[in-house]
This record gives C-alpha cells, structure tokens and sequence, in this order.
C-alpha cells in the first residue's frame, strides 16, 4: 500500500463488509508501523425508531459492541499491530467517521466497508461511505 501512514481508523459495524475493512487495515498498519484506531458508531437514529424501549436497547447494543471491538482489539494485537485503540460512540456515523474522530486523532487513513448492516438505512446503501469519501479531509479507502 502506498502511503506513509501513522494513524489509521477502520470502521467496523459487525458486516461483512466491515469484516473486509478490518482485516485490510490490519494489513495496512502493519505496514506502515501505524496505530490502528477502531471505530464503532452506534446510530441513535436507528435506536429511536424502534417500537422497543430506548434505554433498554441502547444498553444491550453498547454491551454487544463493547465485547466485538474487545475481540477487534485482541485479534489487531495478535497480528502485531503497533498500537491498538477503539472508540465506541453514539450518534451520526457520518460525522464522526468523517470529521469528528479524524480530527480529534489527526487520522491518515480512514478504511471502511461500501455498505454497514444498518437495515433501517439500507434504502441509502452506501450513503455513510459516500459522505466520509466526499467529506473527510484525510484519504480514504474503501474495501469491496
């Protein structure tokens, strides 16, 4: 991979997309000798339009979140990876993929899948990956 890349952040959303994006970033920080920063954005906004209690919803998806980027940390260190990081948030995917953590992290490289597994938004098939690619002051790469 070309590039001088010190801090990566790879998106990951539990799809196999995403799945793709992970392994690639992997690769691409071990490379590069670069921290990899892994990010799960809970979308609120799908949160709110179920018919289920919030609160009761928002818990059991943070706790679900919380053991698979456990699991992300663990396999990235195994491979040898630098240094290892996640950030687990809730709100818009969209901005915090494209602004809020590249700018907070000074990120090189965002690396993400085409589509998430968002089910709610799959009518918008891509429309987080579109608005990080237009959006996002860094490079950012997209793993099909």
């Amino acid at each position: 991979m070309f590039g001088n890349y010190e801090t990566i952040l790879v998106a990951v959303d539990g799809s196999k997309q995403a799945e793709k994006a992970f392994k690639e970033a992997i690769t691409i920080a071990l490379a590069n000798q670069a921290s990899l920063i892994i990010a799960w954005i809970i979308n609120e906004e799908d949160l709110s339009n179920s018919a289920f209690s919030y609160s009761k919803i928002l818990y059991e998806e943070k706790e679900m979140v919380e053991k698979e980027i456990a699991k992300k940390i663990n396999e990235a260190q195994q491979a040898q990876v630098k240094e290892v990081t996640s950030v687990i948030e809730i709100g818009n995917p969209k901005e915090y993929l494209a602004t809020i953590i590249p700018e907070s992290q000074s990120i090189d490289l965002i690396v993400m899948g085409p589509t998430g597994k968002g089910t709610i938004r799959r009518a918008l098939v891509g429309s987080t990956t579109s608005f990080v690619v237009n959006n996002a002051s860094c490079s950012v790469l997209v793993v099909k």
